[in-house]
């Protein structure tokens, strides 16, 4: 299992950064090429909110990010703990992205969207801080985040926040060409 761990500070800018890293790692883990917009936007968009959270309430805190190649094969008590489904004692071939920040969490909020897990009714009805980019409020980030990942993850805790993200690893666009042809 490769692993990359990076760490940003919580300005805008560095949010490229994070993009770009988790695009190249993705890249040399095998993600389809018709995937890796979805995996820059998803981190793109964690990452922006995690950025926001910081600006507003810790911004002397750092962002760490971890990408995570599954591809190598792990003992099946890993797949246990981290929740990644097993096949035959054999792990799933994942890429993970981990974005976790220092932020505060809110206190949940009464309803939560059924797309969204239940942990991240914390940020339900939360306003951008002022100086904020999107002018959207940080739902809307993870829906999108729901949207583009295979598998997502919000889990508040009393550190901050950690969004697990994850993709099959291969080659998609062969497996679309085998069903179709």
């Amino acid at each position: 299992m490769a692993r990359v761990q990076l760490t940003i500070s919580a300005l805008p800018a560095h949010v490229r950064t994070a993009r770009l890293m988790a695009t190249a790692v993705a890249r040399r883990a095998g993600i389809a090429e018709s995937i890796l917009d979805e995996v820059r936007l998803a981190v793109g968009e964690a990452c922006s909110r995690a950025v926001e959270a910081h600006r507003a309430h810790c911004p002397d805190q750092s962002i760490r990010l971890e990408l995570i190649d599954s591809a190598e094969s792990r003992p099946p008590e890993a797949d246990q703990t981290n929740g990644t489904a097993s096949n035959n004692g054999q792990a799933a071939q994942r890429f993970e992205v981990v974005v976790s920040d220092q932020a505060p969490v809110e206190e949940p909020s009464s309803t939560v969207p059924p797309h969204i897990s239940e942990g991240a009714s914390i940020y339900m009805d939360e306003q951008t801080p002022p100086g904020g980019v999107s002018g959207l409020s940080p739902e809307v980030g993870l829906a999108v985040i729901a949207g583009l990942a295979d598998d997502v993850s919000i889990e508040p805790n009393e550190h901050g926040t950690v969004v697990r993200m994850s993709w099959p690893l291969g080659n998609a666009d062969a497996e679309d060409t085998e069903l179709v042809g």
